[in-house]
């Protein structure tokens, strides 16, 4: 027998398919647009939401039973903005150059609909670990998405990785550039995040037809 039973299991796996925040409930779609044209700023906002949005949900759920039914979206935006601010303090901290690049966007994780959705549809009505597990997942799943569309963006829209040149020098001509590749400079551009998560979600139910019938 596994650490974790079927059910919890579910609530880290499935939203990483077939109930990803971004492909399937379509929230989240902000940020996958605003942040993703570098895959450091990727990680880093996959990161951030992965700490608020566990330990976000583990607050909730231990506080369910004492908030006030007309105050608890006041009480859940209290609790996601202390967590922002954490994650604000240590970026600045250890990363002051990256945190100067996110700086409106992490602080736009407070008015994430994932974040709020999970606390008002899970962690309200849920214990502490299952609801701990329902956050690292979904943020996980959104996540996922969002590392998928920077490594694209800035792999063919930069040719680096992590801002390490992975594909040739474009001014001395090696690598591929030697061959006459360019940089796809609309890969930097905002609406070309939207084509790569439409690309994601035709992969998604082309794998899975079930999910066309579903939406």
């Amino acid at each position: 027998m596994g650490i974790l039973s079927k059910k919890d299991a579910a609530l880290i796996l499935d939203p990483l398919a077939d109930n990803n925040p971004i492909t399937i409930q379509v929230l989240g779609i902000c940020s996958a647009l605003a942040i993703t044209a570098e895959l450091e700023a990727s990680i880093v906002m996959a990161v951030s939401v992965l700490f608020v949005m566990g330990m976000g949900n583990v607050v909730i759920s231990l506080m369910r039973n004492i908030i006030p039914s007309k105050i608890r979206i006041i009480v859940q935006l209290v609790v996601v903005a202390t967590l922002v601010i954490v994650v604000d303090q240590v970026l600045k901290a250890f990363a002051y150059e990256l945190s100067k690049t996110l700086s409106v966007f992490v602080g736009l994780i407070i008015t994430n609909c994932i974040i709020m959705g999970r606390f008002e549809a899970f962690a309200l009505a849920n214990g502490p670990k299952r609801s701990f597990l329902d956050g690292i997942g979904n943020a996980a799943g959104y996540g996922f998405i969002l590392v998928v569309i920077g490594f694209f963006r800035e792999l063919l829209g930069s040719g680096t990785l992590l801002g390490i040149k992975v594909l040739g020098d474009p001014i001395e001509k090696t690598g591929l550039y030697a061959f006459g590749y360019e940089n796809n400079g609309f890969m930097l551009l905002s609406p070309m995040a939207l084509i790569v998560v439409g690309i994601i979600i035709w992969v998604q139910r082309s794998r899975n037809p079930a999910l066309i019938e579903e939406n």
